[in-house]
C-alpha cells in the first residue's frame, strides 16, 4: 500500500491521522474515535463505534495505529475505484454510438 502513495498522499494521511490521535501516543482510542466522528456531526450508537474499531483493529488491541489507518483508507480508495469503474461501464452500456453522451433516445432504450 505504502509504495502507491505519494509522498504528498502520506503527509496528508499523517496529518489526517494525527488530528484523530488526540493525545499523541501513535493511536487511534475507541474514545479518540468517537470524539472525532461526533465533531464530523455523526452521532454513531457505542456498539456502531465498536464495530468500526473492530473493523479496522487488525491487531486487536483496541487501537488503531498508522498502519492500520493506512488500510483503511487503501480499502476506502479500492472500493471508490471499483465504484468508477462500474460508473464508467454503465455509461458504456448506455453509450450506444460512444459519441461519449446519453441521448434521450438512447436513455430511453433502458426506461
Amino acid at each position: 500500500m505504502e509504495q502507491a502513495l505519494t509522498g504528498e498522499q502520506m503527509v496528508a494521511f499523517q496529518e489526517a491521522f494525527s488530528l484523530f490521535d488526540k493525545n499523541g501516543d501513535g493511536c487511534i482510542s475507541l474514545e479518540e474515535l468517537a470524539a472525532v466522528t461526533r465533531s464530523l456531526g455523526l452521532d454513531p450508537t457505542n456498539q456502531e463505534l465498536n464495530d468500526m474499531m473492530r473493523e479496522v483493529d487488525m491487531d486487536g488491541n483496541g487501537t488503531i495505529d498508522f498502519q492500520e489507518f493506512l488500510s483503511l483508507i487503501a480499502r476506502k480508495m479500492q472500493q471508490d475505484g471499483d465504484a468508477d469503474e462500474e460508473l464508467k461501464e454503465a455509461f458504456e452500456v448506455l453509450d450506444k454510438d460512444r459519441n461519449g453522451f446519453i441521448s434521450p433516445v438512447e436513455l430511453r432504450t433502458v426506461m
